[in-house]
């Protein structure tokens, strides 16, 4: 199988559109971690993304023939902008399925390399339903971003130029989503030199990989996360499945907190801005370490790609301390008296207060929701929260806890106890018209007793809202939920809930 692999990638044609992208090295990341780090600039490419190499080695193959009929793919924005490009160089007329929740920068790239666009669905699967109705009506071939031999071969010259660049790594970290781009390097790496581990990355709630390795076959996770849209597929490709199942040393899940903490050590590196899938590599790199505790290690990262929209900066930022675990979010309970607030922050000693939010509540205790500038280690958060539960004051660590994070820091001021409240945080797609229908449908048949909703510049909504719903209604309300379509999560159990708003 490598063998087969090794032939396709040393005969690639990816350097008519591609360049040899750098190996650099991460010196404060390595002077951080204890070990030589080595980013793969990928994100220099042409199209800012690796995904040039696949697209334009399948399209340049194609038949006389086939490139006068036209071609067409669907892709969350990287591969489409290989597709482009490929397109505009070769003069084939090329059609783009995008999801609408691809960040406006990528569908914009795509237009301007002459390119027709089409948004269509949520996620990559959706738009690749609509692209393959449109191979059977209009005669295009579909060009796939992942599950294809020359597009796995093309992505795979990654591997083979790493392998010029740098005599002995240990580990190379790839980012995962259809697996292209992780089933190129493993077949070329496993095959000349077997010793150096191969190691997959994705987003905890994208483990596209991750699940197929568990049940031995490809599995459809049904719903993805899409923060990191560029791997925001629901099932890993077959080929891509075939080759890496027996290749990958391992796959490392990382959070949104996480990959937000490595598009800042990306940036603080090299000063250019990583999107979150082309992150994804650095934060499974840093769990890697942490978890094993090795020093000395040859690792390289993959900075897949830099097509990140504007506005999602802002949510990267307010995230990246939390994913380096540079602050703790508590709920810490005071007395309700003069001198309180003063000894709790003397407790803190040097420690600096990042966030501090409370309103009265009774005349007895006091509930504040604080945060607290960490060292970054786990355990020094754990020992932070020991320690001030063995100073007197009641302490919950929110620092993992969605809800707190993403709204209740933002509402601490004033407490309520409607009858019959549900308690519901909700997500739904960033874009024109979602948050109006949102509202329309919420406000038909149930008092809303809470409402708190913030752009945060990702490409999805996040909203939490309290609803006065009868018991009688309980089954009226639960088919309503199913028909709004948009995933949710139940509150009501949620300590910060009944701390700081019931």
């Amino acid at each position: 199988m490598s063998e087969q692999y090794i032939k396709r990638i040393l005969n690639a044609r990816v350097y008519d559109v591609a360049v040899e992208s750098p190996l650099e090295p991460a010196p404060r990341l390595s002077a951080r971690f204890h070990n030589a780090i080595w980013l793969k600039r990928e994100d220099l490419q042409p199209v800012f993304s690796f995904k040039l190499r696949g697209a334009y080695n399948r399209i340049v193959q194609l038949s006389p023939e086939a490139r006068a009929r036209g071609i067409i793919a669907a892709s969350a924005g990287n591969h489409a902008q290989g597709v482009a490009l490929a397109a505009e160089r070769l003069g084939i007329d090329a059609l783009i399925v995008m999801p609408k929740t691809t960040p406006p920068i990528k569908v914009e790239a795509v237009a301007r390399r002459g390119a027709h666009t089409l948004l269509h669905g949520n996620a990559y699967n959706d738009a690749y339903d609509r692209a393959m109705a449109l191979v059977a009506s209009e005669g295009r071939t579909f060009i796939h971003p992942y599950d294809d031999p020359e597009v796995i071969a093309g992505q795979g010259t990654v591997a083979m130029e790493i392998l010029r660049q740098h005599s002995a790594p240990d580990a190379i970290f790839v980012p995962v989503g259809g697996g292209g781009l992780i089933a190129g390097i493993a077949a070329y790496v496993k095959y000349l030199r077997p010793e150096i581990k191969v190691i997959g990355v994705e987003p905890d709630d994208a483990p596209t990989l991750h699940a197929a390795l568990a049940a031995g076959e490809p599995v459809d996770l049904g719903q993805v996360g899409i923060f990191a849209d560029g791997v925001a597929v629901r099932q890993i490709g077959q080929e891509p499945f075939r080759i890496c199942q027996p290749l990958v040393d391992e796959v490392i899940l990382v959070s949104t907190d996480a990959i937000c903490a490595a598009i800042k050590d990306i940036f603080e590196e090299t000063r250019s801005i990583a999107e979150p899938a082309g992150a994804l590599a650095v934060a499974g790199l840093k769990r890697y370490i942490e978890r094993e505790g090795c020093r000395n290690a040859e690792l390289i990262a993959i900075d897949s790609g830099a097509n990140i929209n504007f506005d999602r900066l802002r949510h990267v930022a307010e995230r990246a301390d939390l994913g380096e675990r540079r602050e703790a979010l508590f709920a810490v309970t005071i007395p309700e008296r003069p001198g309180s607030f003063r000894a709790f922050c003397e407790l803190l000693g040097n420690r600096a207060i990042t966030e501090f939010n409370y309103r009265y509540a009774d005349s007895d205790q006091a509930h504040i929701f604080v945060g607290v500038q960490s060292g970054g280690a786990t355990r020094e958060r754990e020992a932070l929260a020991t320690m001030i539960a063995e100073a007197g004051f009641p302490v919950i660590d929110l620092s993992d806890n969605e809800m707190a994070k993403l709204h209740i820091r933002h509402l601490v001021g004033g407490r309520a106890t409607p009858a019959d409240e549900r308690l519901l945080r909700f997500e739904f797609p960033e874009r024109p018209g979602a948050l109006l229908r949102f509202l329309n449908r919420m406000g038909e048949h149930w008092n809303i007793s809470l409402f708190h909703y913030r752009n945060h510049g990702a490409a999805y909504g996040r909203v939490l809202v309290g609803m006065q719903v009868p018991a009688s209604d309980e089954m009226a309300f639960n088919a309503f939920l199913q028909q709004l379509g948009y995933p949710y999560h139940d509150e009501r159990g949620n300590p910060s809930y009944q701390l700081f708003l019931q």
